[in-house]
């Protein structure tokens, strides 16, 4: 039946149709329409879009003319609005560009209100044709209904509540339309550090942007929201800590402002996993906003042991790579490692990872000699990662092998670098904001000449992507994931086929970010049948897993979706897993190995070599 209504639509009207029937393709398709009263709180241009002009409906016979008339009377006052549903029954939801922070947007609102109402009258309509009128709408009911009918409502009420305890002034006797908006009353005018390059330079509007669709409290699939999932909390739902800093910044409830500990523990389980960033139909970006809250909270204070432990821990691991073995024995030594974990604010349950015995600079400085060519190789740089450099260095000897292989003329920075993660994922913004210009001062030759740049760890990649814009005015940097490069740059590549089973548990900065897409195509390209779990966060989530007091949330994340997945899987079926925080949790909770995707194209490539 549907592939007739298709035909008939297309023989009648032309129109281009699609028929669904793959359950993830019509699971996509419906989540647009679930997602749209978030997504139509937010124009085309990124600026803010409101309710108000919510729920008016027409005879359907009418719905082309009153669209015409409507549209005509957003123009005459200066407004854009976006239509997101049911033209099939004359009903028509907006969201409108109306600016209720200012005194002269507010007067608008109110004008544009009324004579919508007398418009939609004309058509013979309602100003209500699905959800009903309350404050919204109950003041311009007199311009649908006669006075006597209005006073027959309001007997009616005071036959039932005489004391009017039911909803006062919503319905009869109305409060003014204008009256209790949301954005009415203080708000503070709070010191931020980050740009908030899409909200206008504003924190206060950047909290806003949540309008509790609540697509962040549903436990059944994404990324969003880990902690609530766990938890059960609304505290710890994205859209909870929204509200509690848009309170922070009003001052009426959350009176002290970045002192507030209310929203320090709100936002103290929050995974920073950027999932509401991808997620959300407004893209909220909690891990920002947590960033910033952090850095202003702990501001020329003592900060949590954690911060300095694993916040700093790109220079800890510069310093034991002088001596790595010494280092791990150290740490591994009875009583010296509870100590340590004390001492840092690291959880009793975690072990601490060991220090590779070198580095993968130092590695690769010793590498055998690329293959050799005619000197026009097209050159890129490898960005190496503090976890890659000191934790996993196979992995960066592994994606040198795999773009060799692939053509490239692979090389490192000349200098030390750092993406900075670690100190915005604790709020320690200024450190970060250095150490990224540092990083993009020794980068600076290869991007002025075009180089690209591939990242092997994707949270660090996505600060190149997204956060470094919140810390600073710069342009964008060619930097992507090696799937993204070797889909692009080296398409017709033969990395020989592996054929394997496979499960991937997506990093949650990719899913936000990037996505994988470039990464399950290569991964068809080299025979592994691969399944992405749709597993959220890991739970391990950097430097959160780790801190004392959120190991039962990290365990609890991991063991909704990955746990279970992994632990079933068959021996012989690979786990890929391309953050190191991903491949740590899953080692810790399940005992299995876990693969990058450069390690699986090396191997496809070592497969197809000596086969």
């Amino acid at each position: 039946r549907a592939e007739e209504l298709a035909a008939t639509l297309t023989r009648e009207t032309g129109a281009s149709t699609a028929v669904a029937t793959d359950p993830a393709q019509a699971r996509q398709l419906w989540s647009i329409r679930e997602s749209a009263a978030g997504i139509a709180t937010r124009m085309a241009d990124g600026s803010e879009a409101w309710p108000g002009w919510e729920d008016a409906a027409v005879p359907p016979a009418r719905l082309g003319a009153y669209l015409r008339d409507f549209r005509a009377l957003l123009a005459r006052h200066g407004l854009r609005g976006i239509p997101y549903g049911h033209f099939g029954e004359g009903c028509v939801h907006v969201r409108i560009d109306f600016d209720l922070v200012h005194e002269d947007g507010v007067r608008v609102f109110r004008e544009f209100l009324t004579e919508a109402a007398d418009l939609v009258v004309s058509h013979g309509g309602s100003l209500s044709g699905e959800h009903g009128d309350g404050q919204a709408r109950a003041e311009l009911l007199e311009r649908m209904y006669p006075a006597s009918l209005l006073r027959l409502f309001e007997a009616f009420k005071a036959a039932w509540d005489p004391d009017d305890l039911l909803n006062p002034g919503n319905l009869v006797r109305p409060r003014p339309l204008d009256a209790d908006l949301r954005f009415s009353g203080p708000t503070r005018e709070l010191p931020i550090t980050l740009r908030y390059p899409h909200d206008g330079g504003s924190l206060a509007t950047a909290a806003r942007r949540c309008v509790g669709v609540g697509k962040c409290v549903d436990t059944t699939s994404g990324v969003m929201c880990p902690s609530y999932m766990v938890t059960g909390r609304e505290e710890h739902s994205t859209r909870g800590r929204a509200r509690l800093l848009h309170e922070m910044m009003r001052g009426e409830t959350v009176t002290d402002g970045w002192d507030s500990a209310e929203v320090r523990d709100a936002l103290d389980l929050c995974l920073a996993c950027k999932g509401c960033l991808s997620d959300c139909p407004v893209n909220v970006d909690m891990a920002s906003y947590k960033a910033e809250f952090l850095h202003q909270h702990y501001a020329g204070t003592l900060r949590p042991a954690s911060h300095y432990s694993l916040g700093f821990l790109p220079l800890w691991a510069r310093l034991a790579s002088a001596a790595p073995g010494v280092v791990n024995r150290v740490l591994r030594t009875p009583g010296v490692s509870g100590v340590v974990k004390q001492l840092g604010g690291i959880a009793a349950e975690r072990d601490l990872p060991a220090f590779a015995r070198t580095t993968f600079r130092r590695a690769w400085r010793r590498r055998p000699a690329p293959p050799s060519g005619d000197g026009d190789r097209p050159r890129v740089v490898l960005w190496p990662d503090t976890f890659t450099n000191h934790f996993s260095p196979e992995i960066g000897a592994a994606a040198t092998r795999v773009l060799e292989h692939a053509g490239f003329d692979v090389v490192l920075p000349r200098g030390s670098v750092c993406c900075g993660l670690t100190w915005i994922s604790t709020g320690q913004l200024d450190i970060a904001r250095r150490v990224l210009r540092h990083s993009l001062d020794v980068l600076a030759p290869e991007l002025a000449a075009g180089t690209p740049v591939v990242g092997l760890e994707p949270s660090c990649l996505a600060v190149f992507r997204h956060d470094i814009h919140d810390l600073l005015d710069v342009p964008e940097i060619d930097a992507r994931t090696l799937g993204e490069f070797l889909q692009r740059e080296a398409p017709e590549a033969d990395f020989g086929t592996l054929g394997a089973e496979a499960l991937t548990q997506q990093h949650c900065h990719q899913h936000a970010v990037m996505g994988n897409a470039a990464e399950e195509r290569l991964l068809r390209r080299v025979g592994v049948d691969n399944r992405t779990l749709d597993s959220g966060c890991c739970g391990l989530a950097g430097n959160f897993g780790v801190e004392r007091g959120h190991h039962e949330v990290s365990v609890g994340a991991a063991e909704r979706v990955l746990v279970p997945e992994v632990t079933a899987a068959d021996e012989d079926t690979l786990v890929l897993a391309d953050g190191f925080s991903c491949r740590t949790q899953i080692a810790d909770l399940t005992g299995r190995e876990s693969l990058h995707l450069a390690q699986v194209l090396d191997r496809a490539i070592t497969a197809g070599t000596s086969g």
